[in-house]
């Protein structure tokens, strides 16, 4: 069985508050994942040039709008293939406990806690590995 501890995947967190940012690092880090941060849209580009990430996860506070337009740029940017998944983290929008997949592997999710994100996370990580 393919697990993400074996995948070693790599995903970059897209978030603002510093506290929040570094808590999701050591969160996932325990998992097993390898994490890059970025603070701002430009950083986020930046950093996914540079290695591109397996999924990026993106916790900005905003529209649903504004944060589908966030994904776009950070694809564009960094020429990211549309198979790494983008899953937007606490929008409010997004009923709790719910998860809304949206085109081009775009996720929209409020967790009830921090086992729902983890469990869609491994989910898409794993399947994204099995797929040629």
């Amino acid at each position: 069985m393919t697990t993400t501890e074996d995948l070693k995947c790599l995903i970059l967190v897209l978030e603002d508050i510093e506290e929040i940012r570094d808590g999701l690092s050591k969160l996932l880090k325990v998992d097993g994942y390898r994490v890059e941060l970025a603070r701002t849209l430009e950083d986020a580009i930046l950093k996914a040039i540079c290695q591109p990430p397996d999924l990026i996860l993106v916790c900005l506070a905003g529209s649903t709008t504004s944060i589908i337009q966030v994904a776009i740029q950070i694809r564009q940017g960094a020429e990211l293939k549309k198979d790494i998944p983008i899953v937007f983290f606490d929008v409010e929008e997004v009923e709790e406990g719910a998860e809304v997949a949206l085109e081009d592997n775009l996720y929209l999710t409020k967790p009830d806690n921090f086992n729902q994100l983890r469990a869609l996370l491994r989910k898409l990580l794993i399947s994204k590995s099995l797929t040629p």
